[in-house]
């Protein structure tokens, strides 16, 4: 199905969806990380692409800046394109002295002083959260790794 900002065609996109802010990010996700990824969106140069990881239908959808466009991307790709699981990747800025660049932060949970949140669960702040079943896998891997 067709939606106003994605402009996909249904199926387009896997159920699982990684959520780069920078377009130009799911395009180097898309060329590196997946096998026969092709372009499924380019509206407003926001770009969208689908290819298999390991066997496994996977996208990478840009997501642009900040809480206003990134919940019209998730919510179409959720309400639009059957999406199940939307995983945000990207770079982040930190206020901890010991962080240094390069490092994996891996966040459990995030919140925001935006009034977004009210305004859209009536009148109710939401602290979005991982599903630690998610994330404990890859938190294991990097300390196996030596990764910071």
């Amino acid at each position: 199905m067709s939606s106003p900002h994605l402009n996909a065609a249904a199926g387009a996109f896997a159920d699982t969806v990684l959520l780069p802010g920078d377009p130009r990010r799911a395009r180097h996700v898309a060329g590196t990380l997946l096998e026969d990824a092709r372009l499924v969106t380019d509206v407003r140069n926001m770009l969208g692409y689908t290819g298999t990881w390991r066997g496994r239908p996977v996208s990478v959808m840009g997501g642009g800046i900040g809480i206003p466009s990134t919940l019209i991307y998730a919510e179409e790709l959720v309400r639009d394109h059957g999406v199940r699981r939307i995983v945000r990747i990207g770079t982040c800025g930190g206020l901890e002295p010991e962080l240094a660049l390069g490092d994996l932060v891996l966040a459990l949970g995030a919140g925001t002083d935006s009034n977004v949140n009210p305004i859209r669960f009536g009148g109710y702040d939401f602290a979005a959260t991982a599903s630690y079943s998610l994330l404990e896998p890859v938190a294991r891997r990097a300390a196996a790794a030596g990764r910071p």
